[in-house]
């Protein structure tokens, strides 16, 4: 496995070469999706795996807990329970915590075999240990922003870590920051993310990857997205020109599919526009330099204007600025260099309407 993630370790370098990254986050999906299909979860989780690879996407992401360590069992939702009707985080949890580090390391190597980056949310610092082998980066969710003694113990695997920052002040995210420095000086990547599940349009704030960007300039920003998929990928589109390098997103072969993580997330045929939205973001940024593009330069030379005679000006006389105006094309000597003109004298008589050049004047 560590050749491969020498190998395969897709999303720090596409970053570090300013491309974008897309993540589908598997996360559980795969229960209902084998429950749906009739087959075992391991080959749901290997399908979706797949579904992504053939998507385009970058990188898959799971989430690695047991209820039992993430949640009392007196914990309430905080979902819409109209999509996802289970009123007790422990016991939606404990419906999909079957898989262990065999499992995982299963997943790991299948994804390998296929080309596409695998990762895995730790709730749990025995999961944190055992993916560490499996694993390039780290993520960690929303949910552990203010969790500083997990935090501290997973950046000490010295690996780069994607932080969402979902539900939280500046203050809360500079203290995370600052406990990774600590102990890691790997690139850190922060996620904005809103914990609404869903997330209205109206609530997406996306302003606050701008911020972002400002408030810590060290670090790669990107979003975790919880709003409905649109026809028009505008979430996605508006996230990355504000500065998201990474959009990690909830995936599933079914959006019908009742709780869980189906009803907000992106589908195969999601991903596929999201990924060509990108594509025409970045062909419509095109290149930053402030220069004349070669595809402009017949339009600078017919469309800019030369000085031009505005009258006869017989050999001899002393061009002053009243014979002179300004015509297209842009052949002749440029009105910018009208000071090279004006006191010198005619070398040749210069007809009305003639572009002016350097060899009529002396």
């Amino acid at each position: 496995m560590a050749e491969w993630r020498d190998q395969m370790n897709t999303i720090e370098k596409r970053m570090a070469e300013g491309k974008f990254v897309l993540i589908a986050e598997i996360g559980v999906n795969y229960y209902d999706i084998a429950a749906k299909m009739g087959i075992s979860n391991m080959e749901a989780a290997k399908l979706m795996i797949k579904e992504a690879k053939e998507s385009g996407i970058h990188a898959v992401k799971f989430q690695t807990y047991k209820a039992g360590t993430l949640a009392a069992k007196a914990s309430p939702s905080y979902w819409d329970t109209t999509e996802e009707p289970t009123t007790s985080q422990f016991e939606l949890f404990q419906k999909f915590d079957s898989f262990g580090e065999a499992e995982y390391r299963e997943l790991a190597e299948y994804s390998e075999s296929l080309g596409i980056e695998f990762l895995s949310t730790a709730f749990d610092f025995e999961s944190a240990d055992y993916l560490d082998s499996m694993m390039n980066v780290y993520k960690i969710s929303s949910s552990d922003l203010s969790n500083l003694p997990f935090i501290e113990y997973q950046a000490k695997k010295n690996k780069p870590i994607l932080l969402s920052i979902g539900a939280s002040n500046l203050d809360e995210i500079r203290r995370a920051v600052d406990t990774i420095r600590k102990v890691n000086d790997k690139k850190i990547t922060l996620l904005h993310c809103v914990l609404e599940y869903p997330t209205p349009l109206e609530h997406a704030n996306l302003a606050k990857i701008a911020s972002l960007k400002a408030e810590f300039p060290d670090c790669y920003i990107g979003y975790s997205d919880h709003t409905k998929p649109t026809e028009e990928c505008d979430v996605a589109k508006l996230a990355y020109v504000l500065g998201a390098q990474v959009i990690e997103k909830h995936f599933t072969l079914d959006k019908t599919l009742k709780g869980n993580d189906h009803y907000h997330a992106m589908d195969p045929i999601d991903a596929k526009k999201i990924l060509a939205a990108i594509d025409r973001m970045d062909m419509l940024k095109g290149d930053a330099e402030l220069k004349c593009l070669d595809t402009e330069s017949a339009a600078r030379s017919n469309a800019r204007r030369s000085i031009v005679a505005n009258g006869d000006i017989p050999a001899g006389t002393v061009i002053t600025e009243k014979m002179l105006t300004f015509k297209r094309p842009g052949t002749g000597i440029s009105p910018s260099e009208i000071d090279k003109v004006i006191g010198r004298e005619a070398a040749v008589t210069i007809e009305d309407d003639t572009i002016l050049s350097m060899d009529m004047i002396k």
